[in-house]
């Protein structure tokens, strides 16, 4: 009888695993779905994300100059061929370059600036921005330039990089 009653606790022990493994909640997530999401997520952002960045059109000159390392997002002003300056994306008067770009850095002269100007845009235009951000207290000021320009003419193994 002894034997009877070992077996007896044995066969119900599996009787109750295969109910619970048969029918049971099943404890398992499926990560596929989120997979496919993240992967389309990751491909309309990186479409989206170039064209988000052109503010205002304008012709840049080309050099030969690198890309800058990107640190944190940098205040742009823009010039167009015919002189008109933008903050980021919005038109703004000379008289009112100082004032805008001070209260945009949050009083942090630190930060950094980027003027894109327009390679047909008078000189005179360009320095008169360059000194009045300088004027201001920045002291990070980048002129933005497209890279495959004339060369400089120095060889490309002697240039500093």
């Amino acid at each position: 009888m002894a034997g009877s009653s070992a077996q007896g606790l044995s066969s119900g022990s599996r009787r109750r695993r295969r109910r619970r493994g048969g029918r049971g909640p099943l404890s398992e997530i499926n990560v596929t779905p989120l997979v496919d999401v993240m992967l389309v997520l990751l491909i309309v952002f990186m479409i989206s994300a170039p064209l988000l960045t052109a503010g205002v059109p304008v012709e840049l000159p080309k050099t030969e100059a690198s890309a800058l390392n990107d640190q944190n997002e940098p205040l742009t002003v823009s010039i167009e061929a015919d002189g008109k300056l933008f903050v980021q994306d919005r038109p703004v008067l000379f008289a009112e370059l100082a004032p805008r770009m001070l209260a945009l850095s949050g009083e942090d002269q630190k930060r950094q600036v980027f003027v894109r100007a327009d390679g047909k845009a008078p000189y005179e235009t360009v320095a008169q921005v360059m000194a009045s951000l300088s004027r201001t207290g920045f002291t990070s000021i980048g002129l933005i330039t497209d890279i495959g320009g004339p060369s400089s003419g120095v060889p490309a193994d002697d240039r500093v990089q």
